[in-house]
């Protein structure tokens, strides 16, 4: 859900792409411009954008994590901080970075659904508070009715929206929805033309301190649907299975400072977030991170999330985020352990546990 801020690791100097993106003209465009297979290789790059469950990639960034996981395996790893989320998924999807921090729904609506063939390597939490909506004026949802919501448009937060409207009898028909980025939405709340915003941590925790506002509804009301994960690009995965081994022995190296609260770990993560430790603590308190492999590899083995998917490609589908021709929810395959949802001759989207497991086994 949580997903855009000011560290001072390395920034691509890239104009913002909108979050509104036709996913079939990307899609055109990588068909035609990616190579028919990825090459083995010993240099990596993953991205990843401003968000409380993520904060552990600064960590691990500047710390050296990592680069000492890396090492191990014989490989440099690049981590890359881009200022807007929505920026960080196109660069993974046009293939700059080979990975990227991203949500479940963004991972099926962005990469995927534009033939990019993406693993799930880390679900590293759901979002269970993280992600709010807000309004002037009122303290009940139901008051959102005729408002216009700013929000980035077709992310994530644009599911969550449309989960609370339901639950108060509303539609999409009984709001307008208004485009705008992360790095800008807690700016926009405090001018008198904004009426109600969908936001995620820290963002939403800067927005529910300034006057007027009432959060009315979070991501605690829907848990476990909101996933955030470390993706990466299947073949290169799969050419490069040392990349996935890194990765996930250096975020777990972190969650284990996490799980031991500790001080100067969080200290780090906190500044990298704009926020002191109290706040930080805060964000992760609506936060639920796997810091558990052993629970992470059960979620992924959990039928409960192919009906998970299930459901965000229904509201993709929905909403033409899976591609103007897409013929049914199911065009994209999703593919997790206990079976595949859509299109078997077309998965683009898999949920690989094994490289978590193998971290486990060696522990």
């Amino acid at each position: 859900m949580t997903r855009c801020n000011h560290t001072s690791p390395k920034h691509f100097p890239l104009a913002t792409l909108s979050a509104a993106l036709s996913t079939t003209l990307l899609a055109t465009t990588l068909v035609a411009a990616a190579p028919a297979q990825a090459q083995e290789r010993e240099e990596f790059s993953v991205c990843w954008s401003i968000y409380a469950g993520w904060m552990p990639w600064a960590y691990a960034d500047v710390e050296g994590v990592v680069d000492k996981w890396a090492d191990e395996y014989g490989i440099s790893i690049d981590v890359v901080q881009v200022n807007d989320y929505v920026e960080s998924i196109n660069q993974f999807t046009s293939g700059n970075v080979d990975g990227c921090a991203m949500t479940n729904m963004d991972a099926l609506t962005i990469p995927a659904a534009s033939g990019v063939d993406s693993t799930a390597l880390i679900i590293n939490d759901y979002s269970n508070g993280n992600d709010g909506i807000v309004l002037k004026g009122s303290d009940d949802l139901a008051d959102i009715e005729g408002r216009e919501v700013n929000l980035v448009q077709f992310s994530v937060s644009h599911y969550f929206l449309a989960r609370a409207l339901q639950s108060v009898g509303l539609t999409e028909r009984d709001i307008e929805t208004v485009n705008t980025s992360d790095a800008d939405i807690v700016g926009l709340f405090s001018s008198d033309t904004t009426e109600a915003v969908a936001a995620w941590n820290p963002q939403l925790s800067a927005i529910a301190e300034m006057p007027d506002s009432n959060v009315v509804y979070t991501s605690a009301e829907i848990p476990g649907e909101i996933l955030d994960m470390m993706v990466v690009n299947t073949q290169t995965l799969a050419d490069n299975p040392e990349l996935g081994h890194a990765l996930v022995g250096a975020w777990y190296e972190v969650m284990d400072l996490i799980e031991a609260d500790d001080e100067n770990a969080l200290s780090i993560m906190a500044d990298a977030a704009g926020t002191d430790v109290e706040g930080y603590r805060n964000q992760l308190d609506a936060t639920y991170l796997y810091t558990d492999p052993a629970e992470a590899i059960e979620l992924m083995e959990n039928p409960e999330l192919l009906d998970t998917m299930e459901r965000v490609a229904e509201f993709s589908f929905e909403h033409g985020l899976l591609g103007d021709m897409a013929p049914n929810a199911g065009v994209v395959g999703i593919e997790t352990p206990s079976g595949v949802f859509g299109d078997e001759s077309n998965v683009q989207l898999r949920f690989d546990p094994s490289f978590t497991q193998a971290y486990l086994d060696t522990q």
